[in-house]
């Protein structure tokens, strides 16, 4: 049979299949990415069809393919006709959906298998194989592992294909050589113990996508014309669920305005691990910034905010104190992420910084809060995570090299650790000791940098809690922001499982 012969659309595939099931033939099902096929793909193809008649091989499509940067590095039709052209497979498909749950159902075939390297269901630590096989004892599907020695494709891509820099290559052939992928794997899966308090600004991130139509014929104007609206839960929402998807729990302490409060939208963006408490403030909006952006290259137009950062009442702002601190203990670390608005009152800093069993703050400057809003309105933390500019900002130094500014910082404040991010140069984490990490960016394009430094923070915060040196945190911390570039604003919060793959891809 030819190859292109064997490739069906996941919609055509169960009619092909069931003639065979009407002639008795047991179907073997096979999944994954296999974006470099080699030695161990086949013999895995080969164990497979042993254990019935008919082989099908999904592929997992392009734009599900989270394990980095420039991958996968063939496209889902080269990786299809790849597959295709082994006797061993009699059909191949490209996925509709992220994982295998719906592409079983789907498909319903007798058999399904994986490969050694999975071993068993709790050897999977995105947690994918535990809800495949769900669905396979709830449509009596076979669950098989293969065993024969494991193969990497990301192993060959990093070793010989590589798309990263030579020294970024080399920066990973250290960090490999320091610290194993199960040693950083278990400081993500160490996260999951921790209870989380959280307070900081909510912020509604509205993106208008326009098509430009030149200038105005009556005045130099730009003006274009509206396709489209997304709007996503940013600010502290953003962090908020972020941070759920790792920990136990987290309590949101936040503000909302009384007019255009956004409340049933704000309840169902978060997700369920977090529990949040609104207070209204009198007479405000729920604070919107609404970005127009070009909705071709996604470059962004104008910005418009909409917001009044006066505050919450004394009264309010007691009350949510008073909360704070009943709460606080219950907690095992505390998350600022005071955006500057008005959420994070000068009494609530103060009792972060009292009454936090571990205190990590990230104080952003943007043009809502016209560059007066720096990390010196606190007086501790034990972490803080800001941009180059903040830090220069705050200290009012230009020019000084970063190194010594970012450690006399960490000593003022008494943190742990200083994290300083960088975009394109990375981050760098320091100590009031005198240490200092450099940790380099691993994302080479970005779609859209809103909301990768509260990625980075969010993740870089529990590591630091946890102990981890600070080379793993600032690790971590990049591994986070390079899966965020890749997302439009806050269109889905950071996961484990993603988070998870990213790091293997880079260290195997």
């Amino acid at each position: 049979m030819n190859q292109s012969d064997k490739i069906f659309s996941l919609e055509e595939l169960p009619a092909v299949l069931q003639k065979h099931r009407d002639e008795r033939r047991t179907i073997v099902h096979c999944h994954g990415v296999f974006d470099l096929l080699h030695i161990g793909h086949i013999r895995y193809f080969e164990q497979a069809s042993a254990f019935g008649d008919i082989l099908v091989v999904t592929v997992t499509p392009d734009r599900f393919v989270d394990k980095g940067d420039k991958r996968p590095a063939f496209t889902e039709r080269l990786r299809a006709e790849a597959i295709a052209s082994l006797s061993v497979v009699d059909y191949v498909a490209v996925n509709e959906w992220p994982t295998a749950e719906k592409t079983l159902r789907c498909l319903q075939p007798d058999v399904y298998v994986k490969g050694s390297d999975f071993r068993s269901v709790q050897a999977d630590r995105t947690g994918k194989l535990a809800l495949e096989e769900q669905v396979c004892k709830e449509l009596d599907v076979e669950l098989k592992f293969t065993q024969d020695i494991v193969f990497s494709s990301t192993n060959l891509i990093n070793r010989f294909f590589s798309s990263f820099s030579r020294e970024l290559q080399d920066y990973l052939e250290l960090f490999r050589r320091r610290y194993s992928l199960d040693q950083i794997l278990q400081v993500v899966d160490r996260m999951a113990q921790l209870k989380v308090l959280l307070v900081g600004d909510v912020i509604i991130d509205e993106y208008c996508y326009c098509s430009p139509l030149g200038a105005s014929s009556k005045s130099p104007v730009l003006a274009v014309q509206h396709k489209s609206l997304d709007c996503f839960a940013g600010g502290v929402l953003a962090v908020a669920n972020h941070l759920a998807n790792f920990v136990e729990g987290v309590r949101l302490f936040a503000v909302i305005g009384e007019q255009n409060d956004y409340r049933d939208f704000i309840e169902s963006s978060l997700l369920p691990g977090v529990r949040p408490e609104f207070w209204v403030q009198d007479g405000a909006p729920t604070i919107v910034k609404k970005r127009y952006l070009d909705g071709y290259t996604l470059h962004k137009l104008l910005e418009i905010y909409t917001m009044d950062d006066s505050g919450l009442t004394a009264e309010k702002d007691a009350d949510m104190n008073e909360r704070f601190r009943a709460e606080a203990t219950d907690h095992d670390m505390v998350v600022s992420a005071d955006f500057g608005h008005g959420a994070v009152s000068p009494t609530l800093r103060a009792a972060l910084v009292q009454h936090a069993p571990f205190l990590a703050i990230n104080t952003q400057v943007n043009a809502g809060n016209a560059a007066m809003h720096t990390i010196s309105k606190y007086s501790h933390a034990d972490y803080i995570s800001l941009t180059e500019r903040e830090l220069r900002l705050d200290s009012r130094e230009l020019k000084q090299n970063l190194r010594p500014l970012a450690c006399e910082t960490a000593h003022r404040f008494n943190s742990q650790a200083l994290a300083v991010t960088r975009g394109r140069q990375g981050a760098c984490l320091s100590g009031p000791d005198g240490a200092f990490i450099v940790v380099p960016a691993f994302a080479s394009k970005a779609v859209d940098s809103v909301g990768s430094g509260d990625a980075f923070f969010a993740i870089s915060s529990l590591a630091i809690k946890l102990g981890a040196p600070f080379e793993v945190a600032g690790f971590l911390g990049n591994v986070a922001g390079a899966l965020a570039v890749q997302i439009i604003g806050n269109q889905k919060a950071i996961d484990k499982p993603s988070l998870t793959k990213y790091i293997t891809s880079l260290l195997k």
